[in-house]
């Protein structure tokens, strides 16, 4: 019997197991398939497990539905902070929260359902795909400007742009809207529109401060599934530092799987 909950920040959703008893078979690819399939199963964008490290609070470790193991995810960070300390009970200091992920440590801070995450450095701002490219962590983004985000053909033209790079890479679609920039992301291992991506919406901040498109240290980002706030620093040398990803994380029912 599996015990799990299902979260989701923004819309991107997640099946959140505690696994710090390590009987979870991450290596069970077909299960985690089956677990994440919208039909046959509960339905959701990944799996994430809690986990025990001797170091932090918790160690995260997040699955994408087509049953990789995935790279940092934003949104699913947020959810597991609001579990590991809502339901798990596991968490030290709210305001405090450390873990550790693929990509390294995160810190985050915790006010009711409202989760802030600080996200890694990025070093660099470049070219790939013919389009801006950023990797936040270990996530890799290309950032695409358009008209008419709504009626864009998000899947078709993300699916080409994802398969156009050797490794895969999310792509994220942005239409500057009233000084909010609304975003639209295809995120590999899902192999589909997401309805938020928190390392998009990431990456998606630090490309228009740089590209002169925002002027301010904090970008407000609307995904289909809700909205972000991501705040960060200049440093002299061009690198982003203190980069906070804040938003919802909500939980939305509890069940077992036989």
């Amino acid at each position: 019997m599996i015990n799990f909950y299902k979260y989701h920040g923004a819309g991107n959703d997640f099946i959140m197991i505690d696994n710090r008893d390590g009987n979870f078979d991450v290596k069970n690819k077909d299960l985690v398939k089956l677990l994440c399939h919208r039909r046959f199963g509960i339905g959701a964008d990944g799996i994430i497990l809690v986990e025990n490290d001797a170091d932090y609070d918790f160690r995260m470790v997040f699955m994408n539905n087509d049953g990789s193991i995935g790279a940092m995810c934003g949104n699913g960070g947020r959810c597991i902070v609001h579990f590991a300390y809502h339901i798990l009970k596991i968490v030290k200091d709210p305001k405090n929260v450390e873990f550790i992920a693929v990509d390294g440590k995160h810190q985050a801070d915790i006010d009711g359902d409202i989760v802030k995450l600080k996200m890694q450095d990025i070093e660099s701002i470049s070219t790939r795909n013919n389009l801006p490219y950023i990797c936040q962590g270990t996530t890799p983004h290309n950032i695409q400007f358009v008209t008419n985000l709504k009626d864009f053909p998000v899947f078709e033209t993300g699916r080409k742009i994802r398969y156009l790079d050797e490794s895969g890479v999310n792509v994220n679609f942005v239409e500057l809207i009233d000084g909010v920039f609304h975003v639209r992301t295809y995120e590999r291992g899902v192999e589909d529109e997401t309805l938020a991506c928190g390392t998009g919406a990431t990456s998606v901040a630090i490309a228009v401060h740089n590209n002169g498109m925002l002027k301010e240290n904090v970008a407000h980002i609307k995904m289909p599934g809700g909205d972000l706030k991501v705040s960060f620093e200049k440093m002299p040398d061009d690198t982003y530092q203190n980069i906070w990803l804040t938003g919802e994380a909500k939980c939305v029912f509890e069940g077992e799987w036989e």
